[in-house]
């Protein structure tokens, strides 16, 4: 079960609100949780971006609770960049404000943070990582997409099933600006907003 702030900031996201051309881009992951849980195989995803900061920890993070909100136990998400830097500190506090719940387990110029999203779960261990990272699965995943930059420099991603585009605008324009933190926690409901719809089309035999 997730933590009751989190499960109150899900059921509340209408995501009626996605125009089309959106839920076109989106179509492609649908069809892959589709396939692969429809044939009793584990679901792996590794969310990119360029410097596995941003984008790519908010999309990992929500898309691992969105699986247990919808009761999908055999999803598993990780996250990824084309170069490591450091998990900004502007993303970790806008899944805070949603509900999370983090602890920093190593803090150091790469922090390790451990990001609860229900009592019962182990937490997500977010630090940023390239995408092929020893805690990133080496076959048998969907390579996500979150950023433009990572799109056109990764045409190839050794041991995907499948490369999927879903990019993001980056919310790093903002950084140090007094739209910071607005802007971060929209990066995150937008998100939040379109993994939901993702995984509500899941339509699974199993």
């Amino acid at each position: 079960m997730l933590f009751q702030k989190l499960t109150i900031q899900i059921n509340n996201i209408d995501e009626k609100s996605i125009i089309e051309q959106r839920k076109i881009i989106l179509q492609p992951l649908i069809d892959y949780i589709n396939l692969k849980l429809n044939n009793c195989e584990e679901v792996r995803l590794n969310f990119i971006c360029t410097h596995n900061s941003r984008r790519s920890h908010l999309a990992q993070v929500w898309a691992q609770a969105m699986a247990q909100y919808f009761n999908l136990r055999q999803v598993f998400c990780y996250s990824g960049g084309t170069e490591s830097t450091s998990m900004y500190i502007a993303a970790v506090k806008a899944l805070k404000q949603f509900g999370f719940e983090i602890d920093v387990i190593a803090d150091n110029d790469n922090p390790v943070y451990a990001i609860k999203y229900s009592s019962n779960q182990s937490p997500i261990i977010g630090f940023s990582k390239c995408f092929d990272h020893p805690f990133n699965p080496k076959t048998d995943f969907a390579a996500i997409l979150t950023c433009s930059d990572a799109d056109e420099g990764c045409p190839f991603i050794e041991g995907a099933d499948v490369r999927i585009p879903m990019t993001f605008e980056d919310p790093k324009a903002y950084d140090n600006t007094k739209l910071q933190s607005e802007k971060y926690f929209e990066r995150g409901l937008q998100i939040a907003t379109e993994l939901k719809y993702v995984f509500s089309k899941v339509n699974t035999k199993v």
